[in-house]
């Protein structure tokens, strides 16, 4: 814009064609003031504007609003005494992406409140269960925690971070029996139920024992019961129906399958994904009707639950009996009941969160092994194309001794693409980038 001392419009041009359909009033600013084409809350800024301008100062970018379209304008003298010329940038792409920023915010606090609610109902079944529960580190056999019926139980011999005595625990017989159980579950991933009486008053109790994955290694998940059912302290009838009643209502779908993949129960959230009225419908169904992208997601889920006893955050489809399939995450586990293994799903619907929150890029082609099975394989393909752009970009500052204009003419960019990758990969300083 070319404005005159007064700060009136005197000529207007605009670029971008998209800018100017969404500008339609902008023909009629010639002769008005500039003050007056600009939102109320910029008017302010325009006075700074042309006041810089017309005390010769360095020239500041200012964020100005035309009714809903962001511009950033600079104001200097140019030409005959008075005259004042404007430039200004679209900023309506910037704005866009600040409020997806904003939302994918807004989206990760919602699920980090929706796994600390989740986490604390878990960890209120475990802590109300009236069986012994035990986690015991596999390989130094140290108890990681114990529930509150435990620690009744063995007292000090169950405290976390002590290592469990089997033989101050059961009696001779039964602590052999418990490192045969434990021995079976380290081999296969799951082993029969066994007996064993308590070293303190001879009570017989059986004990189940599930090897799952942690963050640092493998740990085995230990159940003691009473034979009949009862709990091995005193009996506390109300807590089982507590328990059904919280995995109930949990907001992520679970469903028990037996061996074959047939369902045997689910909760409320299960049959809200799947799309149906009652649990009648999903009994004795293959889970693979509503779970997987085809047969072969759950053959893969089935076929690592027999070789590991759990699967955790296993990428599928949940597909319901109307409408668009679901993204999900699958986490399951092997329980033996009865001699015989039943499997347990937990179903996270993850479609959202996918929608405004990019995939993490693997760290590198081995990384990219992990994922198989897990992963769709045209996002294996996309996952690998990201990560020979990342190595191709190294390889690239490498050789230019990090000379971000080099690589990005060696490679076939434009610096400000470089950038943009550069800043996706964490390769190197955003602000350094900026200053080359």
């Amino acid at each position: 814009m070319i404005l005159d001392s007064a700060g009136t419009i005197r000529d207007v041009s605009i670029g971008d064609q998209d800018l100017v359909d969404d500008l339609p009033d902008y023909a009629n600013w010639l002769g008005k003031r500039w003050i007056d084409t600009v939102h109320e809350d910029s008017r302010a800024k325009v006075e700074l504007l042309l006041a810089a301008a017309a005390s010769k100062q360095e020239p500041i970018w200012r964020h100005i609003n035309h009714s809903d379209i962001p511009i950033l304008y600079a104001a200097v003298q140019a030409g005959t005494p008075g005259r004042i010329v404007a430039f200004g940038r679209d900023l309506r792409a910037l704005s866009s992406l600040q409020r997806r920023l904003v939302d994918a915010q807004q989206s990760m606090e919602r699920d980090y409140a929706r796994i600390r609610h989740v986490e604390t109902r878990y960890r209120l079944l475990f802590q109300m269960s009236s069986d012994a529960v035990l986690i015991v580190d596999d390989a130094a056999r140290r108890i990681l925690d114990s529930n509150p019926t435990a620690r009744r139980l063995f007292a000090d011999a169950s405290e976390p971070g002590r290592a469990w005595p089997l033989t101050d625990t059961f009696t001779p017989d039964g602590a052999r029996s418990v490192e045969l159980l434990l021995a079976g579950v380290r081999a296969s991933g799951r082993a029969d139920d066994v007996r064993a009486r308590l070293r303190n008053g001879g009570e017989e109790v059986v004990i189940t024992a599930s090897l799952f994955r942690d963050e640092g290694g493998v740990s085995c998940l230990v159940r003691i019961a009473r034979p009949d059912g009862e709990p091995a302290t005193a009996p506390q009838p109300k807590l089982k129906a507590k328990l059904l009643k919280l995995m109930e209502s949990a907001p992520d779908g679970f469903v028990v399958t037996d061996a074959g993949g047939r369902v045997i129960t689910t909760n409320a959230t299960f049959l809200e994904l799947a799309q149906l009225p009652t649990e009648e419908q999903a009994r004795n169904e293959l889970l693979s009707r509503w779970l997987g992208r085809s047969g072969v997601d759950l053959d893969i889920l089935m076929a690592n639950l027999r070789q590991h006893g759990s699967v955790r955050l296993f990428a599928s489809l949940m597909r319901g009996e109307f409408g668009e399939p679901a993204e999900v995450e699958v986490s399951a586990v092997t329980v033996m009941n009865g001699g015989q293994p039943c499997f347990g799903f937990a179903v996270r619907d993850i479609g959202r969160r996918l929608r405004l929150e990019p995939r993490p890029l693997p760290r590198s082609l081995d990384h990219m092994t992990e994922l198989i099975g897990r992963v769709a394989l045209k996002d294996l393909v996309r996952e690998a194309t990201d990560v020979i752009e990342r190595l191709c970009i190294e390889a690239a500052l490498k050789l230019t001794g990090d000379n971000r204009a080099s690589a990005a003419e060696m490679l076939g960019l434009s610096r400000q693409s470089l950038y943009v990758k550069l800043r996706r990969y964490g390769l190197g300083d955003p602000e350094a980038a900026g200053a080359d």
